[in-house]
């Protein structure tokens, strides 16, 4: 019994003992503080591994780029997208251990399928140097510099296939909308190592219907976008705002200038630009890549994507296939039409708006179209795409359709407007008109009110890229 007596006081002072000591620690805070110098995760456990790299261009400028691959992969072909939209972000969607939940939803195919997936700031935007021009034309009478986006896209393209080791040394561009463009300037003097190139829903022509002008109708709620892309190297956040109601924000103002003025906007460099060019002049024809692509060398296996209800650049992969079509006795590029809306082939496609197809036609086109083509151009040892040169959804059959061409060749039904607001296969037998009558003081929207900012961060809805 005093044995136990004596063992449990000795306990009771080392115990007593080490709570002192503690509590004199505590007291006493680290003199570094509570942050490490360097905080490393433990990460043993992921599938993948993810670095950030800065990548020399030729004017000695440096642009960021994120990498995300599995771990242990070889002879992986690369999957490039390059993008003003911040590369830290797109190459994220959630913080998780597995690389295919890590990546935004579309890449996962990617990432699952092996792919060296790469997501590269434009010049001067987020980790990239340099200057960043909007929508920067290619080398000629509207850029005087030594380098544009095809330049850029060469010089990445060269740098991952020399120091990437475990590639296969065969790449692919992707990228929609803004990103779209990108890709599409990538086949303007290609690098042999570019061997496949997905523009989808490309800015190909911004004045005849791709974003701004849309044949000369100004599109004012790009306002907000122009404020967010160009204020700021990172993103500028939301113009604000002087009511609920966008009709009621621009018809307060007036005009387009009027707004500009009202919130700054003529100091960005774009913004003036447009305004000083409200029409097709020489400024937007020689930036037109539906003139300037056919001019390349039709090497490049690519396919354009675009949107049956693209509500931003409905014309810019239909006009681009159409001209590259004509000078491609290779057959290398093909066209793939989707029930979407912008950017709709990498979300949910079971739905547009209150219309519901029979299956999700962008997994769909996905998994049938989009990872067959990659994989055929850029896998090792994989045999040319086998696809249709247009692959085109009917939504009237709910059903896909492999045609020969675009427009396409077979017959077409026309319709005619009758009396008493009827719509008929015949000619009506006398003419007839309808008047409108257009109030300036009282104009109308094509959207229901209220028309909430479509471009604000808080706000965007849709796909996601």
């Amino acid at each position: 019994m005093t044995m136990r007596l004596k063992t449990l006081t000795i306990t009771l002072a080392l115990l007593a003992t080490s709570s002192l000591v503690s509590a004199q620690k505590e007291k006493s805070p680290p003199p570094g503080g509570d942050i490490p110098a360097k905080f490393v995760p433990a990460n043993a456990s992921f599938d993948f591994d993810r670095r950030e790299v800065d990548i020399p261009m030729r004017d000695g400028v440096t642009l960021h780029a994120v990498i995300v691959q599995r771990k242990g992969v070889t002879d992986a072909p690369i999957l490039l997208q390059r993008t003003p939209y911040n590369a830290e972000s797109v190459a994220s969607r959630s913080s998780s251990p597995s690389g295919a939940m890590n990546l935004r939803a579309s890449d996962a195919m990617f990432f699952d399928a092996g792919y060296i997936r790469v997501f590269e700031d434009v010049r001067g935007k987020n980790g990239s140097n340099g200057a960043y021009i909007n929508e920067r034309p290619l080398i000629g009478p509207l850029n005087k510099t030594k380098v544009d986006h095809s330049t850029d896209a060469y010089d990445t393209i060269d740098w991952l296939v020399k120091n990437l080791k475990n590639s296969n040394g065969r790449v692919g561009i992707i990228g929609g909308s803004y990103d779209g463009m990108m890709a599409a300037m990538a086949l303007v003097n290609p690098h042999p190592a570019l061997k496949a190139a997905v523009p989808m829903n490309p800015v190909i022509n911004t004045w005849k219907g791709d974003d701004d002008f849309h044949g000369g109708a100004f599109r004012q709620i790009g306002y907000d976008y122009y404020y967010t892309q160009d204020a700021a190297k990172g993103e500028a956040g939301d113009l604000w705002r002087d009511a609920y109601d966008d009709y009621d924000t621009f018809l307060r103002a007036g005009s387009a200038s009027a707004f500009v003025k009202s919130r700054g906007l003529e100091q960005l460099p774009f913004v003036n630009r447009l305004h000083d060019h409200p029409t097709y002049d020489a400024f937007w024809q020689g930036q037109a890549l539906e003139t300037i692509l056919p001019k390349q060398p039709q090497t490049v296996q690519t396919l354009w994507v675009a949107s049956q209800w693209d509500q931003e650049d409905i014309y810019g992969a239909v006009a681009a296939y159409e001209a590259v079509s004509k000078v491609d006795p290779n057959h290398v590029n093909h066209l793939a039409l989707g029930p979407w809306a912008h950017g709709g082939a990498n979300g949910d496609g079971s739905t547009l708006g209150a219309i519901r197809f029979d299956s999700d036609t962008a997994l769909w086109f996905r998994k049938n179209v989009l990872l067959p083509f990659l994989n055929g151009a850029l896998k090792t040892g994989a045999t040319p795409p086998a696809l249709a040169p247009v692959t085109a959804f009917q939504t009237g059959t709910n059903q896909w359709q492999t045609l020969a061409g675009w427009p396409n060749s077979t017959a077409t039904q026309k319709l005619y407007f009758q009396p008493a607001s009827g719509l008929g296969a015949t000619v009506p037998a006398q003419d007839g008109h309808d008047d409108y009558i257009s109030d300036p003081a009282k104009p109308i929207p094509y959207r229901l009110r209220p028309i909430r900012p479509t471009y604000a961060t808080g706000l965007v809805s849709g796909g996601v890229w």
